[in-house]
């Protein structure tokens, strides 16, 4: 019986992560559908087919990228942003999301997470992101030997921001993506 149940259990942990996958990115995409649908329709009439408005969701994505490097869409983003932080919990909920899709930001700016570093803790060591080469700039002191690191918590359920000496950090070779999943994962490895 302990061998059936080990078995089941080995046949979830397979099927699962591609189960979900497969199936966020089914609803992505019928979510993106249904929503730009009626739009579409409205528009191009009995010339709609089924996918334009998947579509159309990748190319408007598209043309929002190259937007945003101009001047004055830049302005008016910043205005938005500005009048969202003043929202007491929408502020809140929006400088969460905002900051984590900085990880995958493909346009580093100074202050991202670009950086990977492990801290010496007791026996071991901790994964930890640099997020401001001079923790003097965010006014806490120190000078310039302090460094801000982000230790996030294994299943991203929280994390620290140590401010430590420069001496403490050690170089790695990891990439933010890899340090994330190991990170994100509390360390546990796929194939």
């Amino acid at each position: 019986m302990k061998q059936i149940g080990s078995i089941l259990l080995k046949g979830l942990v397979t099927i699962l992560p591609i189960g979900l996958t497969v199936y966020f990115v089914y609803w992505l995409g019928i979510t993106t559908e249904s929503l730009l649908s009626k739009p579409i329709k409205f528009v191009v009439g009995t010339n709609y087919w089924p996918g334009m408005g998947l579509v159309t969701g990748f190319v408007i994505l598209f043309l929002v990228g190259l937007a945003v490097n101009a001047f004055v869409v830049r302005r008016v983003l910043g205005l938005g942003e500005d009048l969202l932080l003043r929202v007491p919990v929408v502020k809140t909920v929006y400088s969460a999301i905002r900051d984590m899709t900085r990880l995958v930001n493909t346009d580093k700016k100074k202050g991202d997470l670009d950086r990977v570093v492990t801290l010496d803790y007791g026996p071991g060591k901790l994964i930890g992101f640099v997020t401001q080469e001079h923790a003097n700039t965010l006014g806490i002191g120190g000078g310039d030997d302090l460094v801000a690191v982000y230790l996030p918590m294994s299943y991203q359920i929280g994390g620290y921001t140590l401010y430590v000496s420069r001496s403490k950090v050690h170089e790695t070779d990891l990439s933010v993506e890899q340090a994330m999943r190991i990170v994100l994962t509390g360390g546990v490895r796929g194939k």
